[in-house]
């Protein structure tokens, strides 16, 4: 008997019992499209932290506002700009190992074009902050100095507002755009950074006080409410942080022992670590997935053992006729085998249509990966195998004297 003669045969056997052939391989169903799902949306999310961390740029420190106390009482972080421009220029004066650094404060508004409007955040910066970020244009230009010192009507959109206020194929570059019923010239367009982060309009720092969200640094007109900093090289992170630290620690006169008022981190280096946590887990729900696979096995062979049962008359007959012990432990083995087959291809298609489900309902990303279908198809032959040996083997030992006897 050929392999080719032993799928025939298999799958004529499953044909006679369609309900018993689907019962037995739901549990290969079930687990294959557990674990291709569990895999589509796991590396979805990691393929967003990895855009987000691209889109942060390369060796970027934040430093964002922290605790501070008024009156004996501590205050949560951010409740007060501790941050100021001040600070921007002394980290780039005397911290050696900063190529770039920018502050910023941020709010949303909507902005109007003609007869289109956006609602996005408008963020007031300098245009350190796309140095930093390594954030190109795709058409026009940065802030000029004067229009930073003197609070300039100019605005740079992030690509997706530009897609929302402007049609295919009219240039943006000149236009004037209203924000909060202030007209802004529109003076560059930026490169795609990804979904998140297009969503943005940039002004001057002035502007943005000015115009804008001056009522979110009221406190003190030189306040930002973080800065981010780019350093030299990824070797040189560690020494810039502690240097950063230090020099904002004497600049706001923070006692001995008290908590800092501000805060630097690593973005690249937590995204890192939750995109760890983000695969552990994944692993994690493999590994339980996989239950449903090992289930799925103990069924086929259950239902194998059952089969050479009820077929002993048959074994014993084509035994009578020629047929070897390999023959008839390849016509079983065939039969898991397909069994495991057919509910791997179902649960593929499942777990793809599951994932894409949950992708468009709950509006998580999700990416159908080809190993990981590979890899749950793997598991379901090596199943078949294993799971289904046992009974095959007990098929073939079987005396055709005995087996003939059989009612």
């Amino acid at each position: 008997m050929t392999m080719l003669q032993g799928f025939q045969i298999a799958l004529h056997a499953l044909r006679l019992n369609p309900l018993r052939s689907f019962l037995t391989m739901l549990g290969i169903v079930i687990g294959v499209a557990s674990i291709v799902t569990v895999f589509a949306i796991g590396s979805g999310a990691q393929l967003r932290l990895q855009e987000q961390i691209r889109s942060i740029g390369a060796n970027v420190l934040m430093i964002t506002p922290g605790a501070v106390y008024q009156g004996g009482v501590r205050l949560k972080d951010g409740s007060k700009l501790t941050m100021t421009e001040s600070d921007v220029q002394a980290i780039l004066e005397q911290i050696p190992e900063v190529q770039a650094a920018a502050g910023s404060i941020a709010g949303t508004a909507q902005v109007i074009h003609e007869g289109k409007n956006w609602n996005t955040t408008i963020n007031g910066t300098t245009t350190g902050h796309f140095m930093v970020r390594d954030w190109q244009l795709a058409t026009g230009r940065y802030f000029s100095g004067t229009e930073e010192a003197g609070a300039g009507k100019v605005v740079i959109l992030g690509s997706t507002v530009a897609r929302e206020l402007f049609a295919p194929g009219d240039d943006p570059i000149g236009a004037q755009i209203r924000i909060m019923k202030v007209p802004l010239e529109v003076v560059g367009v930026l490169d795609r950074k990804g979904p998140a982060q297009d969503d943005v309009a940039f002004v001057p720092l002035a502007t943005a006080k000015l115009r804008f969200l001056g009522s979110a640094s009221n406190i003190n007109r030189d306040s930002v409410a973080y800065i981010i900093a780019k350093v030299a090289g990824d070797g040189q992170m560690a020494g810039a942080r502690s240097e950063i630290e230090n020099l904002l620690r004497q600049r706001h006169r923070v006692p001995a022992g008290q908590e800092d008022d501000f805060k630097v981190q690593d973005p690249a280096a937590a995204m890192e670590a939750q995109q760890g946590a983000i695969r552990t887990v994944a692993l994690l729900l493999v590994a339980i997935a996989s239950v449903s696979l090992l289930v799925g096995g103990i069924s086929i062979m259950n239902v194998m053992i059952v089969s050479v049962t009820e077929r002993t008359r048959e074994i014993g007959i084509r035994r009578a006729l020629g047929g070897r012990m390999r023959d008839i432990r390849l016509q079983f083995l065939c039969e898991a085998l397909v069994l495991c087959l057919l509910g791997g291809a179902i649960g593929v298609a499942g777990g793809v249509t599951l994932s894409m489900t949950v992708a468009r309902m709950a509006g998580w990303v999700t990416s159908i990966d080809g190993q990981a279908i590979g890899l749950a198809l793997a598991f379901s032959i090596a199943t078949g195998l294993i799971f289904g040996f046992y009974p095959a083997h007990k098929a073939s030992k079987l005396s055709p004297i005995e087996a003939l006897k059989t009612e």
